[in-house]
């Protein structure tokens, strides 16, 4: 799940500033046309699927769920499970278990995170370039190809499709070297959407019996 939480990450915030490291102008553009975009927002909501397939092509896992933000704070609901973080604190819960582990956020220890995503962290670590036309969903979606300038990251390869009409990302895929490939879809993405402050603290007392499992 942890794996799982950090590919949704990559997909739903990736915002890309500009950089002489990047050589493709077309998909800087669009790429900018995307950071221009989510960085004009106070705050967003976005529902996702999410399918692992291994190196055989079977399907292993899917999940789905929902995705607020609002500055670097975020709030993930997805298949039983909610992870929530206000800047200084993340609390994950595991509903069938009735169980929340506590946390201190650190960005420093997570290799992709919201926070760093909504900076200039693919400048540093990727090189992108445009490959084409796709559809998603019936949207006519402009297709981008990231690769790690690092060859020891653990994707191969990132492919982002941003809708044409919305410059918003509607989904794509990513390739791990071990051979697992994930494939992704975005919809209903809302900016500025209204979203209340406590979305990002979670609250023992609304959960009885709650088992609070302190990491810090």
């Amino acid at each position: 799940m942890k794996k799982l939480i950090g590919i949704l990450t990559i997909v739903l915030l990736i915002t890309v500033q500009s950089s002489s490291a990047q050589t493709d102008p077309k998909a800087k553009a669009i790429l900018d046309a995307v950071t221009k975009k989510v960085n004009n927002f106070k705050s967003l909501k976005a529902n996702f699927s999410l399918n692992l397939s291994g190196a055989n092509g079977k399907t292993k896992q899917s999940k789905s769920g929902t995705f607020y933000m609002k500055g670097t704070k975020y709030h993930i609901m997805i298949s039983g499970q909610e992870i929530i973080c206000d800047n200084k604190t993340v609390w994950t819960y595991m509903k069938q278990n009735n169980e929340v582990q506590i946390s201190s956020y650190n960005p420093n220890e997570q290799t992709i995170s919201p926070t760093k995503l909504i900076t200039n962290f693919y400048d540093k670590e990727y090189k992108y370039k445009y490959i084409g036309t796709k559809q998603v969903g019936g949207k006519s979606c402009d297709a981008i190809e990231l690769t790690p300038i690092n060859s020891s990251k653990q994707f191969s390869k990132v492919e982002i499709l941003v809708d044409k009409a919305s410059s918003t990302i509607a989904g794509g895929s990513i390739t791990e070297k071990n051979g697992n490939h994930y494939t992704y879809t975005i919809s209903n993405f809302t900016g500025n959407a209204t979203i209340n402050d406590n979305m990002f603290i979670f609250d023992t007392k609304a959960h009885k019996g709650v088992e609070v499992v302190d990491l810090r």
